[in-house]
């Protein structure tokens, strides 16, 4: 799923980085934004209870064309926890983190967000209560790192959280370790570097739910670790992170809760512990495998089983 980077202040994820490259992009966002708030006054989301209910998705169905790919699927994401969807290509876990960021319609169901239902919220609301980290991001025009990360702090404009925007750019950029390239266009930068760079923009939202789609694919081991202990501080603080993952080792160590997807469905939901377990695994994943305690932590180690190579033939 690719998607353009965006600022997450509508809820199709829409506002488009291919305006005019004159001028500061950024700064006129956010006066755009503050013009809407001075139009529709909102009410700015308390910091939420650890517990709370941050999203919710009851008996979901969502379909493309004629095909359904997710089928009563019941969910829900608390302040205070790390959710991993996890499951093989094509299980829907992407689709279902964009239903639930109201980037997709239901077609039947109901996905709410901080006890409303998704539909009720206008855009600028939305954004102020969840942000998205879609699988890749592209750019229009060369912006500096430093205002592709700004760009996260437009739902706050004109609010007054928008005196932390200085703040909120400096502290996710270095918990991402991108502020000795601020100055570099985004479109220089390699693959892992952009995607950290997208998850600055993300948390300098500062949207108490956080919706990250495969955060971890393009990073190196050292990165990898580095963003899946965000998500746990960020749990921490109060926010509800749902993330989606490929590495069930990662899954295993950090989250709290695991969905582990099949065919459009949940066909296990837990804490990992209990959720990865030898025979679902093989049979979701078509792959056998074995679930071992890690032998310090105790969390789950899932190893493929894998047949030992026959051994060469000595010629004469």
């Amino acid at each position: 799923m690719t998607s353009s980077m965006t600022t997450s202040t509508s809820t199709s994820a829409s506002t488009s980085t291919s305006t005019s490259p004159t001028g500061s992009w950024p700064a006129t966002l956010a006066g755009r934004v503050a013009g809407l708030l001075a139009r529709n006054k909102r009410t700015l989301p308390p910091r939420p209870t650890p517990g709370t209910p941050l999203a919710e998705i009851v008996d979901l169905h969502v379909r493309l064309g004629a095909r359904e790919v997710l089928s009563g699927i019941d969910l829900t994401a608390r302040s205070g926890e790390v959710l991993a969807l996890v499951g093989p290509n094509g299980a829907g876990k992407s689709t279902l983190l964009a239903a639930l960021a109201a980037d997709l319609p239901a077609a039947s169901g109901e996905v709410r967000i901080d006890g409303r239902p998704v539909g009720d919220w206008s855009a600028p609301d939305l954004a102020l209560r969840r942000s998205v980290l879609p699988q890749s991001a592209a750019l229009s025009f060369p912006f500096p790192v430093e205002d592709v990360v700004r760009m996260g702090r437009a739902p706050w404009a004109g609010t007054p959280l928008a005196d932390a925007d200085e703040e909120a750019v400096a502290t996710a950029m270095a918990a991402t370790e991108v502020t000795d390239f601020a100055a570099r266009p985004f479109s220089a930068l390699s693959g892992g570097e952009r995607a950290r760079v997208a998850l600055a923009r993300v948390l300098a939202q500062r949207a108490p739910l956080l919706l990250l789609d495969e955060p971890t694919a393009a990073l190196d081991l050292r990165h990898q670790e580095l963003v899946l202990r965000i998500c746990r501080e960020r749990a921490a603080a109060g926010d509800a992170v749902v993330v989606v993952l490929h590495d069930l080792g990662l899954a295993a160590a950090y989250a709290d809760r695991a969905a582990v997807l099949h065919d459009g469905r949940i066909a296990a939901a837990g804490p990992p512990a209990e959720v990865f377990e030898d025979a679902l695994l093989s049979r979701v994943y078509r792959q056998p495998v074995e679930v071992l305690p890690h032998p310090r932590t105790g969390a789950p180690l899932v190893v493929p089983v894998r047949t030992a190579p026959e051994p060469a033939l000595t010629l004469p």
